[in-house]
C-alpha cells in the first residue's frame, strides 16, 4: 500500500509544521507529512500554565531518557520529544528566543554557508507576528504579519519587576527587547501564547496547510528512508499493525528531532559505518558526524522563600487550579493564559566574552520545571545555566529495531571548564537576589541553600541536581560538504546521497544562546525556500548591540 506526493516530511513539529506550510503554500507542489503522535487539542496542551503535564505524559512524549550520565553521579535525565501534532513546540515552555546574532555567524564560520545572522534573520521576521506591546520596540527588528504569534505575559506580580531592577542593582544591562537589537541585559520574556492558547506549530503552521487540498497527514511510526541506490525515494512506515510505503517525487525530509532524525538516518543506511555494520544495518552513506555532536544547556533552579504571599504557591492547591482552569476553559484568560516565564535576563559571564553566555528564567514560585518538587512556602526562583558549554555526546542505535529507543549520552559536564562557569551562575544569581529592590520580598535561600558556599559544595549540589533545560540539538550538523563531521550541507541535503535532507535543530552546528524553538521554526521556514529552489531573502544590514567593554579581557 502506497501514497505518494511531491515532499514526504518526517515529523510535525517546530520545523516540520514550517516546512509543511511553506512546501504546501504555492498550490503547486503535494505534500505528506508523516507524524507518529495524535491530536494535540485538549487543555494539558492547550492552556499555558498546564506546561508540565504533557512533557510528563506518554501520550504527547516519547519518553526518552539520558543514558547514566557519569559527571552528574549517574543519574539519567529526562529528554522529553513531542510525540503529537506540533512536536516539542506543543509540551515545551512556550518561550520565545531567537537567539543571539553571534550565534548564527558563528554557524556561518563553522561551514554553514548563507546561515549568518544577516542571513537567517529575514525568516525571524517572516515568522513572527509579534505583538510586544511596547512601543519602544523597533519595528525594524521584528516581523508583524508571520504565522506565529509572539508576545509578552502581563507582569502583573511586582516579582518580575522586581528581579529585573535588581539586575540593573547589580550593575547589568537592562533590554527592552532581547529579540530585537539588544540581547545583553534583564527584561521581559517572549512566548508563543495567542489568545490565551499555547500557540504551537500545529496551530501557527500544521491546521492552515490541513485545510489545502496539496496537503495530507499521515499517522505512523517511521521506520526507516526507502533508499534507491544512493537516492531516497520513500518512507516506510509502520501504521495500524501495517507496514506502508510513501513514495516521495522528489524529496524526503526529516524533521523529527535532534534525536529521532539521526536516529532515522542510521535505521536507513546512513551513518558511521561501524556502528551500522554492527546492528545489522547495510551501509549506503558512511557519515560519522551522524548522532555525534550532541549538546545540551543545563540549568539550575536557585530558589528564595518570599516574606510576602504574592507567589503562585497559594495557587497550587486543587480548588486553586479548579478556579484558574474553570476561568481558562471559558474565557482564555487569568492565570491559565500565561506560562508564568514574564522576565528573563541574557548576561555575560565576564568583561572579555563578546556576548551573552548566561540566560536566566524567572518565576514567581519555587518549584520544578515539569511541576514536581515544589517548595513548601511561597517563594521565587531563577533558572540559571551556562549557554555554550564545550561538552559534547551523541545518540545511537539500541538496534536495528525501529521500534527501540536509541541511545542517548549528553556527556553533561565533562569538560573542565563547565564547573567554574556552573559555580558563576549560582553565586551571580545569589548576587541579583540580594539587590535593594528584592528587599520587600528575600526570605531564606531554599536552594541550592545558605550552607552551601564553596567550590566543592556547589559541585556536589550541581552534580545532584543540575536538569536538563530541554534543548538537545546538532547530531546532524551542518557544514560544507568535503567536512567529514558534517551530515548535510547548507542547504539541508544530507551529503553523499540524493533526495534526502535534514530540517530542524539537529542541524544546529552549536547551540543557540536561549530556547531552540524559534531558531527550529527558523529552520523550517529557511529549509523550505532552498528546497523549492527559491532565491533567499534578501540579507538583512542591522547591526546588532554589542557591549563596548566586550574586548576588554580583565576578570
Amino acid at each position: 500500500m502506497s501514497q505518494v506526493a511531491d515532499y514526504v516530511i518526517v515529523g510535525s513539529g517546530s520545523a516540520g509544521a514550517a516546512l509543511a506550510y511553506r512546501l504546501s503554500e504555492n498550490g503547486k507542489h503535494s505534500v505528506i507529512v508523516i507524524e507518529y503522535g495524535g491530536t494535540d487539542i485538549g487543555p494539558f496542551i492547550q492552556m499555558p500554565a498546564a506546561l508540565s503535564f504533557p512533557m510528563n505524559m506518554s501520550l504527547y512524549d516519547w519518553g526518552y531518557e539520558s543514558e547514566p550520565e557519569p559527571h552528574l553521579g549517574g543519574r539519567r535525565l529526562a529528554t522529553p520529544r513531542g510525540k503529537v501534532l506540533g512536536g516539542s513546540s506543543s509540551i515545551n515552555g512556550m518561550v520565545y528566543v531567537r537567539g543571539h546574532a553571534r550565534d548564527f555567524d558563528h554557524w556561518s564560520d563553522q561551514g554553514a554557508a548563507g546561515w549568518s545572522f544577516a542571513d537567517v534573520l529575514p525568516y525571524f521576521k517572516r515568522m513572527e507576528n509579534a505583538h510586544l506591546g511596547n512601543e519602544r520596540t523597533d519595528p525594524v527588528w521584528r516581523g508583524t504579519d508571520g504565522p506565529l504569534h509572539v508576545k509578552r505575559g502581563p507582569r502583573e506580580n511586582p516579582l518580575y519587576e522586581a528581579f529585573v531592577q535588581a539586575g540593573a542593582q547589580a550593575g547589568f544591562e537592562l533590554t527592552d527587547d532581547y529579540n530585537g537589537r539588544k540581547q545583553e541585559g534583564f527584561g521581559p520574556m517572549e512566548h508563543t501564547i495567542h489568545k490565551g492558547r499555547r500557540w504551537s506549530t500545529a496551530n501557527a503552521y500544521l491546521r492552515p496547510a490541513m485545510r489545502r487540498r496539496n496537503f495530507t497527514l499521515v499517522t505512523g511510526l517511521a521506520r526507516r528512508v526507502i533508499m534507491d541506490g544512493k537516492r531516497a525515494v520513500g518512507v516506510e512506515i509502520q501504521s495500524g499493525g501495517q507496514t506502508k510505503t510513501i513514495t516521495a517525487r522528489k524529496e524526503v525530509i526529516l524533521a523529527a528531532s535532534s534525536i529521532n532524525s539521526p536516529k532515522l538516518l542510521m535505521l536507513s543506511g546512513i551513518g558511521p559505518a561501524d556502528h551500522l555494520k554492527s546492528n545489522g544495518i547495510d551501509v549506503v552513506a558512511d557519515r560519522s558526524g551522524v548522532g555525534q555532536n550532541l549538546q545540551d544547556h543545563l540549568e539550575l533552579y536557585v530558589q528564595q522563600e518570599c516574606t510576602q504571599p504574592i507567589t503562585l504557591y497559594s495557587k497550587l492547591n486543587l480548588f486553586s487550579k479548579a478556579l484558574i482552569g474553570a476561568r481558562w476553559l471559558f474565557f482564555k484568560s487569568g492565570l491559565g493564559a500565561t506560562n508564568h516565564f514574564e522576565s528573563a535576563a541574557f548576561l555575560r559571564s565576564r568583561p572579555g566574552v563578546d556576548y551573552p553566555d548566561i540566560q536566566y528564567h524567572f518565576l514567581p514560585v519555587a518549584i520544578r520545571y515539569d511541576g514536581k518538587a515544589a517548595a513548601k512556602t511561597h517563594g521565587f526562583q531563577a533558572h540559571v545555566g551556562p549557554m555554550r558549554s564545550k561538552s559534547r555526546g551523541s545518540v545511537a542505535l539500541r538496534s536495528a529495531d525501529p521500534r527501540d529507543k536509541p541511545v542517548i549520552r549528553f556527556n553533561y559536564m565533562s569538560h573542565p571548564e563547565d564547573w567554574p562557569e556552573f559555580r558563576h551562575c549560582i553565586r551571580l544569581t545569589r548576587n541579583v537576589f540580594a539587590q535593594a529592590a528584592l528587599d520587600p520580598f528575600r526570605g531564606a535561600e531554599i536552594a541550592p541553600g545558605a550552607a552551601v558556599q564553596s567550590d566543592a559544595e556547589l559541585d556536589d549540589y550541581i552534580r545532584n541536581h543540575a536538569e536538563s533545560a530541554y534543548h538537545p540539538c546538532g547530531t546532524c550538523r551542518m557544514g560544507q560538504a568535503d567536512d567529514k563531521d558534517a551530515v548535510v550541507d547548507p542547504e539541508c541535503r544530507v551529503i553523499g546521497v540524493d533526495g534526502l535532507r535534514v530540517a530542524d535543530s539537529s542541524i544546529f552546528p552549536r547551540i543557540t544562546n536561549g530556547n531552540l524553538n524559534g531558531p527550529s521554526i527558523m529552520t523550517g521556514e529557511k529549509a523550505a525556500d532552498h528546497i523549492l529552489g527559491r532565491q533567499p531573502l534578501a540579507p538583512s544590514n542591522l547591526d546588532p548591540w554589542i557591549h563596548p567593554d566586550w574586548r576588554n579581557t580583565d576578570r
